[in-house]
C-alpha cells in the first residue's frame, strides 16, 4: 500500500527525490506517466468544477490500486500523474495495467457520468539518474498520445553502451541517414494557432532504437563531430521545411545552435548560405542558442547573432531561467525570443517561487520588446497561468510532441490530412 513515500504530492517534475533515492540505492525503478485522455474535452463541456472532481476521483482510483503495493510514489499535476515503483518492469506492469483498467471505467461525477480513458508512458531502469528515467517515460507518453491502438507505450531501454562506442556508431549514423529531424509545434496563446515549430533531432540507432538529443550530443562531443552533426541537422531540417505543402508554408522553424557553432567566426555566413540554398525564406528561420553557449565569448556571440538578424533570421535564447541569466548580457544581445525552460514551466502550478520567476521572465521580456515561448506545457492550468501573465507562445504535449511533416499537416488543418 502507499507508504510515507507514496502519499500523493503535487507536481510531476522537479528533483524526483523518491525516485532519485531509489536509484542511488541501486534499486530498479519503473516510472509510468499517466494522462487522462479526454480530460480537456470534459473540462470544456462540463466546466472546471466537474473537471476537478474527475481528477480527484481518478486519483482515488489509482490510490486504491496502489494499496496493493508496499512502496509507491504518486505525484500529480493537473490531469497528469507520475507513478514510480521500486521494481522491475515485469513486476510493475500488471499494476500499470490494473490502473489503466480502473481509469477506463465510467466516472460518476455529481449528476454526470463521464468516460475518459488514458494514455500511459512507461520507462524502467537502474543506474541512470531520475531525470533521465522520467524523461524516457515522458517520451513514451508522447508516442502513446499520437499513436493509434495501444494506449500504453514502453520506452526502449536506456542505452548502456559506453559513450565511446556510441561515438564510433555516430560516424556511420550520419552517412547512413540514421539521424532524423522531427518538429514540435509552437502555439500562439492569442489565437490558439500553430505558428511555428522547433526542429528536434532523433537518432534511429539500428540496435538501441530511438535515442534522444542528449545522447546524440554526448556522442558527438566524444567523437568531435559537433560541427558535422550540427551542419547535418540544419541541412535535414531545412530540406524538410522546403518540401512542406502550402498548409505549412507560413510556419517558422527554430533550429538549435550549439556553442561549437558560435565558436566558428564564419558561422553566421554559413548559416545564412544554407538557408538560402534550401529555398526557405530567411524570415521563417530562428536560431536557438542555449544560455551556456553565449557565455564563453559574449562579444563574439553578439556579433554573430547581429549578423543573423541583419540577414533576416530571428534569434531565441533557449532554456532561459536555468543557466547563467544576466540582465547585463540579455540587454546587449540581439534576440527576438526568450524560451522559458520546461523545468520552470512545469512547476508553476504547484511551486510559488518558480511561478514568480516565470512571471518575472515574461515581464522582463515584454519590457525589452521580446516575445516569450514556454516549453513543456502539458496542462490547461499551466497554459492559463502563462497566458494570463502575457506569455506569447507555448510548446509541449498540451498540443503535441515532436511529429513528422504529415502529422504536422493534420495538426495545422485536419481537413488536409490524408
Amino acid at each position: 500500500m502507499l507508504g510515507e513515500a507514496g502519499r500523493e504530492r503535487r507536481g510531476v517534475e522537479g528533483d524526483n527525490p523518491v525516485v532519485a533515492a531509489w536509484l542511488t540505492q541501486g534499486r530498479p525503478v519503473t516510472v509510468a506517466i499517466v494522462a487522462l485522455a479526454s480530460f480537456e474535452i470534459i473540462n470544456a463541456a462540463y466546466g472546471r468544477e466537474t473537471g476537478d472532481a474527475l481528477v480527484s476521483a481518478a486519483s482515488e482510483r489509482m490510490a486504491r490500486v496502489l494499496d496493493r503495493e508496499g512502496e509507491a510514489d504518486l505525484a500529480r499535476e493537473g490531469a497528469v500523474f507520475q507513478l514510480a515503483l521500486p521494481v522491475e518492469l515485469d513486476v510493475a506492469y500488471p499494476l500499470i495495467t490494473a490502473i489503466e483498467f480502473a481509469l477506463a471505467q465510467p466516472f460518476a461525477v455529481g449528476q454526470t457520468t463521464v468516460h475518459v480513458g488514458t494514455r500511459i508512458g512507461v520507462a524502467s531502469g537502474e543506474g541512470e539518474d531520475a531525470e533521465a528515467l522520467v524523461s524516457r517515460a515522458r517520451a513514451a507518453l508522447a508516442d502513446a498520445r499520437v499513436a493509434e491502438g495501444a494506449t500504453t507505450r514502453i520506452a526502449p531501454p536506456a542505452p548502456h553502451r559506453p559513450i565511446a562506442h556510441l561515438a564510433a556508431d555516430l560516424h556511420r549514423a550520419i552517412t547512413r541517414g540514421e539521424i532524423a529531424v522531427m518538429f514540435q509545434p509552437q502555439v500562439a496563446f492569442a489565437s490558439g494557432a500553430i505558428v511555428g515549430v522547433e526542429a528536434l533531432a532523433r537518432w534511429n540507432h539500428p540496435e538501441l532504437g530511438v535515442l534522444g538529443a542528449e545522447t546524440l550530443l554526448a556522442a558527438s562531443d566524444r567523437a568531435d563531430l559537433g560541427i558535422v552533426l550540427s551542419d547535418h541537422i540544419l541541412a535535414r531540417a531545412l530540406a524538410s521545411v522546403a518540401d512542406w505543402p502550402d498548409a505549412l508554408s507560413t510556419l517558422r522553424v527554430a533550429i538549435n545552435v550549439t556553442a561549437a557553432d558560435l565558436a566558428r567566426p564564419d558561422f553566421a555566413a554559413r548559416f545564412l548560405a544554407r538557408v538560402d540554398a534550401s529555398g526557405v525564406d530567411r524570415a521563417r528561420v530562428t536560431a536557438e542558442i542555449t544560455e551556456g553557449g553565449l557565455i564563453d565569448d559574449l562579444d563574439s556571440a553578439t556579433a554573430l547573432l547581429e549578423a543573423l538578424r541583419d540577414g533576416g533570421c530571428r534569434v531565441a535564447i533557449d532554456d532561459f531561467g536555468t543557466g547563467y541569466s544576466s540582465l547585463a548580457y540579455l540587454t546587449a544581445l540581439p534576440v527576438d525570443y526568450l524560451k522559458i525552460d520546461l523545468r520552470l514551466t512545469q512547476s508553476i502550478v504547484g511551486d510559488r517561487r518558480h511561478r514568480v520567476v516565470v512571471e518575472g521572465v515574461i515581464a522582463i521580456a515584454r519590457a525589452l520588446g521580446l516575445e516569450t515561448i514556454a516549453e513543456g506545457v502539458e496542462t490547461e492550468e499551466q497554459s492559463a497561468l502563462l497566458a494570463a501573465k502575457g506569455c506569447t507562445y507555448y510548446q509541449g504535449f498540451l498540443c503535441s510532441g515532436a511529429v513528422d511533416g504529415a502529422e504536422l499537416v493534420r495538426l495545422v488543418d485536419p481537413a488536409l490530412a490524408d
